[in-house]
């Protein structure tokens, strides 16, 4: 076995962002604009998170909503018209689709058809060679249709996938809430290191493909980080579960939330479950989504002040960060004796 670097990789936690001098009069005049998002958010293709009420919710508000593919075809298409009929902004509602999905021709015309112009090739582990092919073929194909892909770890995945076509690639393996993979496997790479040396083989290739983070974003300071490191999109689960606009019914102030590779979610999609790597939980319930996200871009818009940017856009290039302590951590956090 070989080392795969000298330098220690790190997640959220080991760093903090240096405060810089700031002009910034007020918060409010703060941009979070990110390429063709007035909302740089993204919701997870899950179950318990992305069907038509929030793929809607989200796109309403300048994000990117994606449903999940964790059901038959017809019933997702209904899933996809639904979200689509609730809103103008047809750029921000995509669909998750298998890798096998791709080349399915009738279907991918169905979605494209609906008015969909985003297709999620959702899958495990990105750098391997069926979701390669899939971009390609989509790419191919259907040129105008934007391909979403991952989830992968490294800069080579992201970079293999990046020259088959892709215009979105998701950046992140083991980090989610609901993930047992690292555990399981054994393998994986922390979230924020993903990102660094992703967004570098972006910036020495001059690639054009977007990055995704997506896993581990706990707060509206970790999706400061992840823009930080080099993200153009966040994408949320744990955030956005247990909102009014998520999948599931409400029981003793909880709604459930699930990864798509624990036992119960295969057991519920494919009648079998293979590797279980993830877990079922529950969240407490938050209310509307629209209160979370702006809870969320109003930290985002703090953290780009104390960088002193007043463009979400303009935050990595000026961002510093230390690498910090399990104690600074932990000053970090509330402790006053109550």
């Amino acid at each position: 076995m070989k080392k795969f670097q000298e330098n220690l990789a790190i997640s959220f936690d080991d760093i903090l962002l240096i405060p810089k001098k700031s002009n910034i009069a007020t918060r409010k005049d703060i941009s979070v604009k990110m390429g063709e998002y007035e909302l740089p958010i993204v919701s997870s293709p899950m179950d318990t998170v992305s069907e038509n009420k929030m793929v809607a919710a989200i796109s309403k508000l300048g994000g990117l909503g994606i449903i999940h593919r964790y059901m038959d075809k017809s019933k997702q298409l209904e899933e996809l018209s639904l979200a689509l009929s609730e809103t103008n902004n047809k750029n921000g509602i995509g669909v998750a689709i298998s890798s096998k999905d791709a080349f399915d021709s009738n279907y991918i015309k169905e979605i494209i058809t609906l008015g969909c112009t985003l297709v999620c090739i959702d899958t495990a582990n990105g750098h391997s060679q069926a979701p390669l092919d899939a971009v390609i073929e989509l790419k191919i194909n259907y040129p105008k249709l934007r391909v979403m892909v991952g989830n992968v770890a490294t800069s080579e995945g992201f970079v293999a996938l990046a020259n088959a076509g892709a215009d979105y690639v998701r950046v992140g393996i083991g980090g989610g809430s609901v993930c047992t993979t690292r555990i399981v496997t054994g393998h994986g790479v922390p979230t924020l290191q993903s990102l660094l040396l992703v967004k570098q083989a972006k910036d020495e290739l001059q690639l054009s493909t977007k990055v995704v983070a997506d896993g581990g974003l706990r707060n509206s300071g970790d999706i400061v980080k992840a823009f930080a490191a080099g993200a153009d999109l966040v994408m949320l689960g744990s955030l956005l579960a247990g909102c009014e606009e998520s999948p599931g019914v409400v029981i003793n102030g909880f709604k459930a939330y699930r990864g798509m590779a624990s036992k119960e979610a295969q057991q519920e999609w494919r009648n079998h479950v293979s590797v279980e790597e993830g877990i079922s939980t529950v969240v407490e319930y938050k209310g509307s989504v629209d209160k979370i996200i702006n809870e969320l871009v109003a930290g985002v818009k703090s953290g780009c002040s104390y960088s002193g940017v007043n463009e979400l856009s303009n935050l990595h290039d000026n961002a510093e960060y230390i690498v910090v302590s399990t104690a600074t951590m932990n000053e970090s956090k509330p402790h006053a004796k109550k």
